[in-house]
């Protein structure tokens, strides 16, 4: 039977009531047992309650008997759901000392004081927080997630409707910083076991560790009684996404995610699982594989990220370079030692070194950087060629010339043989200062950038993803002339609001909160009253994206994390990383050794592999 027709069953775990999700041993691989269905095609984990080994039984609370529910919340166990979250309380060394606050699911949404909230809001927050609670997904009566778009108001649907990897990041932090938990706990510990769910398109299947992009709670008829319905989750691993693109980043953000959970939460038993421990592995396994490429960045394809459709970002775009840095800080930092981890292990701190030097030296551009780029010589051949790429001065563009600012400075792109791709990416750069991937003098060197392209990269809604714009010929070309991608547009130099979450964490690391403050208080004179709306076009952002959907969660909840972060600004340090001093003395040692340094080559003593 085809992997579609395969349904996954969850036997009964200890950490959770019955219809949360168990430790699972290495005996086994992948990490679950699959059993076939024997009447309807269909994918996704169950939720089903396992007594003993080949003995399941299906809750009454978890069916409805007869006709079909338009929509149905598996509610097995409610009582032991919450007597477990109060039995199993956190640790008090994290944010919230007292989780007799949490909340818990009351009539469909979770509130701060544990009743549902009315509707009137008396600020832009208390409205934030009402639409955020309302987008909340729920699997077995536990809330696992967020939709990525609540507009009531909407005819068309399409995949919005969806619990996307990327998207709930920033609304899992929001919770966190709420002291709300366990939504975000379901959701790492439920995607995790979707994580090794087969998957394939034209019967090919992508590499073992895969993180789906997105994942959808769904009511289906129960096997062989068509009067029974039961709830499943459904992952989407790019097969049905537009372009057929699998996610990069889902596995990246989710090892970021259950590392700013441990830290917020002082809860370490979550990443110390075993179940746990082999998700991380298999990412890491995936990520770090070796192939044909010679650079130590992640080579990847078009739309693999939150730039999802064709933008000329293929091959080793900053946005991923950023994240898989990330990733590979925060699981070094979770991984447990154990027998056969050393090899893993040492591959982690080599590809750490040759990944912060790669991105360091060659995605660096400054007014320094871009005049030895206009004296480059070509077709350089040795080991000691400072044109290392064989990049052609004449691919400074006429726009970059005047645009660069005298004082500051930015990480490119994109970088491969003969092409830099000299665009400002917002998140790639953000990220960058948050992980510790751009050095100190860069972090610093990037903000003093947006603070002096402020009119160009914040505008009138803060933030845009990109600087500048595709146009004429060269949109066509690259992206196909898509019509959503139009200049100014979407992915294409739009403006998204999301993105405030991600420079309050940088503008908070490097001690300088006035450049977010500045953008927060600018968002608020519209993003409310405009509803939220995922992205805004034009140069400035004055209009509403034409295709943008309003009441975007993850609109609402960068604002959230923004204004939670800028009241407490030392809570941004569960998400930040600081390089430590090996890596820092490796990198200097590099740097020493670098032919664009010195003509010679210098025989140095590495401690390190590369």
């Amino acid at each position: 039977m085809a992997a579609s027709e395969t349904v996954l069953r969850l036997p009964l775990g200890s950490l959770f009531s019955s219809c949360h999700l168990p430790s699972f041993s290495l005996n086994s691989s992948p990490l679950l047992s699959f059993k076939p269905s024997s009447s309807r095609k269909r994918r996704g984990l169950r939720c089903t309650n396992t007594l003993a080994r080949g003995d399941t039984f299906q809750s009454p609370d978890c069916v409805s008997k007869g006709k079909k529910l338009q929509s149905t919340r598996c509610r097995c166990q409610r009582n032991d759901v919450e007597e477990d979250i109060r039995s199993n309380l956190l640790p008090t060394d994290g944010l919230k000392s007292d989780l007799d606050e949490m909340p818990l699911p009351v009539n469909g949404n979770l509130s701060s004081n544990g009743s549902t909230q009315s509707a009137g809001t008396n600020s832009i927050e208390d409205e934030a927080w009402d639409l955020l609670r309302q987008s909340i997904v729920y699997y077995c009566g536990s809330p696992i997630g967020t939709i990525a778009a609540n507009d009531p108001n909407s005819t068309s649907v399409l995949n919005y409707d969806q619990v996307f990897i990327r998207d709930f990041i920033p609304s899992g932090i929001a919770f966190l910083l709420k002291g709300e938990y366990d939504i975000v706990r379901n959701f790492i510990l439920y995607t995790l076991q979707l994580q090794s769910w087969e998957k394939t398109m034209d019967c090919h299947s992508p590499g073992q560790g895969l993180m789906p992009a997105s994942f959808k709670v769904k009511t289906v008829p129960l096997d062989g009684d068509d009067s029974m319905t039961e709830e499943v989750l459904d992952p989407d691993f790019g097969e049905a996404a537009i372009g057929r693109v699998a996610p990069v980043d889902s596995g990246l953000w989710w090892i970021i995610l259950l590392r700013a959970y441990g830290k917020c939460t002082g809860d370490v038993s979550v990443q110390e699982r075993v179940d746990v421990q082999t998700g991380i592995k298999m990412i890491l396994k995936l990520c770090l594989a070796d192939g044909f490429d010679m650079f130590p960045t992640l080579l990847v394809t078009d739309g693999s990220c939150m730039i999802d459709r064709r933008m000329g970002i293929h091959g080793h775009p900053l946005e991923i370079q950023a994240l898989f840095y990330s990733a590979l800080v925060c699981a070094r930092e979770m991984l447990t030692p154990e027998d056969g981890s050393d090899d893993l292990i040492r591959a982690l701190n080599n590809r750490l070194v040759a990944l912060s030097f790669h991105i360091r030296e060659y995605y660096w551009l400054d007014m320094k950087k871009i005049n030895e780029i206009y004296r480059y010589q070509t077709e350089e051949y040795s080991y000691n060629a400072v044109n290392k790429f064989n990049i052609y001065p004449d691919q400074i563009p006429s726009w970059l010339v005047d645009f660069m600012p005298n004082r500051g400075g930015y990480l490119i792109g994109n970088l491969q043989p003969a092409h830099m791709d000299f665009r400002f990416f917002s998140l790639g750069n953000l990220w960058s200062i948050v992980s510790s991937l751009a050095t100190n003098d860069q972090s610093h060197a990037i903000l003093d950038f947006v603070e002096a392209k402020w009119a160009e990269l914040v505008a009138d809604m803060p933030f845009k993803i990109c600087y500048p714009a595709m146009e004429g010929e060269e949109w066509r070309i690259i992206t196909g002339s898509d019509p959503k991608n139009t200049p100014w547009s979407y992915h294409n130099g739009g403006s998204w609001p999301t993105l405030l979450w991600q420079l309050t964490v940088a503008s908070i690391k490097m001690g300088r909160p006035e450049i977010a403050e500045k953008a927060v208080e600018l968002a608020e004179r519209r993003i409310a009253i405009d509803k939220w709306p995922e992205y805004y076009d034009t140069k400035r952002a004055r209009f509403i994206g034409k295709q943008a959907r309003l009441y975007q969660t993850w609109s609402i909840a960068g604002y959230l994390v923004a204004k939670l972060l800028l009241a407490n600004p030392s809570a941004a340090k569960f998400l930040t990383s600081e390089e430590d001093s090996d890596l820092r003395n490796a990198f200097s040692c590099m740097i020493s050794a670098n032919p664009r340094r010195t003509r010679g080559r210098k025989k140095t003593q590495q401690p390190f592999i590369v």
